[in-house]
């Protein structure tokens, strides 16, 4: 039978429904986007170079988690239609094979990544200092793979019941151990950077491991069931054709980031680092907008798996009304005080051009802030739907198509300098927007609709 929250998202008021979700996710993306600020702040006080290159690796180990995220994108699409059909031993099933499945390639993938990151390191243009620290903190980052991805089966598992709150408690406890366990790891035992990467892995295992625990013991109505487990191929091969395009998506964006990088990194370390910065204050502003967008996923899906169709629509609606309006104030926000922003996160004054950077930055980004938003709000409706290969276009279409081309104009026939990564970051996301609007009203939410109630039945 139903539980309270499903009865909330396919019968409740639309806005309370959005809101109930979020505010959880928003709280989760919160604590993870300060753990990041911290754990920045911590290794921007060792100097600016050390932070630099944890921001030009990031980009290659989302590479690696790419798939995992594809993987709990699918598992969030898949299950929260199967809750809304009400088909919950079939949604057993699903989990079982998610959670095997995402974790044997998580440990695959810690391996090959552990093994190659001074060389991916290399392609992408780091050397000195950046390729140095740099493999420091990306070979032990690699080690917490297997944990992250338990976790992102979990979380999917959740999230299709339109249960936020657990993992919601499951980060904040995560993120209270990473930030006790950074300074002591960091500057008391000396590890230096690469303290920063151990305190991530330890409390990436504990989050995992309580994650596990509460999902098999508690009362959750998918309960995951591991004894005499054997593959099923049809169950896998849905999954993944749900989530290949969800992680080409995640790839696409990830290996973009690696190449901008290499572009960023060109203008100096000054410039890295204020693109890692103004990077991690804008994600923190986004968090309700992008929260929503994340909602909409589970709201989607299980108002198809029900055949609601007219309330999926509205639902797009009015996460799009909640999104614009936080963008629009969040950009407000950073555009007028930015000097005092800046200043509050960048505690090491040593290179002076990092503060003048990342203040460029922010005022440029501050006028896509409401784009931002939007932009979650359309990989909501295309992940929920199931119609992944829309929001894959989104992901790499942005970086590919509009990036990094207007970037490499701006390089080699102006002298704008590190202005035109800035105007080109803002401006594709414009476009990226519009080629989303565009998918939507052309596809329609019947369309995508009455394809997922075809799946619906083959299952």
């Amino acid at each position: 039978m139903k539980n309270n929250k499903s009865e909330l998202i396919l019968k409740g008021n639309i806005y309370k429904v959005l809101i109930t979700l979020s505010i959880p996710i928003m709280l989760n993306s919160i604590i993870q986007t300060l753990y990041n600020l911290v754990d920045g702040i911590w290794v921007s006080k060792i100097s600016s170079v050390h932070f630099a290159a944890t921001s030009f690796v990031w980009p290659i180990n989302f590479l690696f988690i790419a798939i995992g995220i594809g993987i709990s994108i699918a598992g969030t699409s898949i299950l929260s239609r199967l809750v809304g059909a009400e088909k919950y031993e079939e949604a057993k099933e699903y989990s079982n094979q998610l959670i095997v499945t995402s974790f044997l390639i998580s440990i695959i993938f810690a391996l090959i990544g552990f093994l190659i990151s001074p060389y991916i390191i290399k392609v992408i243009g780091g050397e000195g200092d950046i390729l140095e620290y740099g493999n420091i903190y990306l070979r032990v980052t690699f080690l917490d793979m297997p944990f992250m991805f338990l976790y992102f089966s979990l979380y999917s598992i959740m999230t299709a019941q339109g249960d936020t709150i657990t993992p919601t408690t499951l980060s904040g406890i995560s993120a209270i151990i990473n930030v006790v366990l950074d300074p002591i790891f960091i500057f008391n035992l000396n590890l230096g950077i690469a303290g920063a990467a151990w305190a991530t892995l330890v409390s990436k295992m504990i989050l995992a491991m309580i994650g596990l625990y509460y999902l098999f013991k508690g009362s959750s109505n998918i309960k995951p069931n591991l004894n005499g487990f054997s593959f099923d191929r049809e169950i896998i091969k849905e999954i993944y054709t749900v989530a290949i395009p969800a992680s080409i998506g995640q790839i696409g964006a990830s290996v973009g980031f690696m190449a901008l990088n290499g572009f960023i990194v060109s203008y100096g370390t000054a410039t890295m680092a204020a693109f890692g910065m103004v990077n991690r204050i804008t994600n923190l502003v986004m968090q309700p907008a992008m929260s929503v967008g994340s909602a909409l996923t589970a709201v989607i899906g299980q108002n198809l798996g029900a055949s609601q169709e007219d309330r999926a629509r509205d639902s797009f609606i009015k996460a799009s009304t909640i999104a614009l309006t936080i963008g629009t104030i969040g950009g407000i926000v950073i555009y007028v005080f930015n000097n005092q922003i800046i200043n509050f996160f960048i505690l090491s004054k040593d290179d002076p051009l990092v503060i003048t950077e990342s203040i460029t930055y922010m005022r440029y980004v501050a006028f896509s802030m409401p784009l931002m938003g939007m932009f979650s709000v359309f990989q909501g409706i295309f992940q929920g739907s199931g119609n992944t290969k829309y929001s894959m276009a989104m992901e790499v279409g942005r970086l590919w198509f509009v990036r990094l081309p207007m970037i490499l104009l701006f390089k080699h026939l102006t002298d704008f300098g590190s202005t035109g990564i800035w105007f080109s970051m803002s401006f594709s996301n414009l476009i990226v927007c519009l080629y989303g609007y565009i998918m939507y009203k052309v596809k329609g939410i019947e369309n995508r609709a009455n394809k997922s109630s075809e799946r619906l039945n083959n299952i």
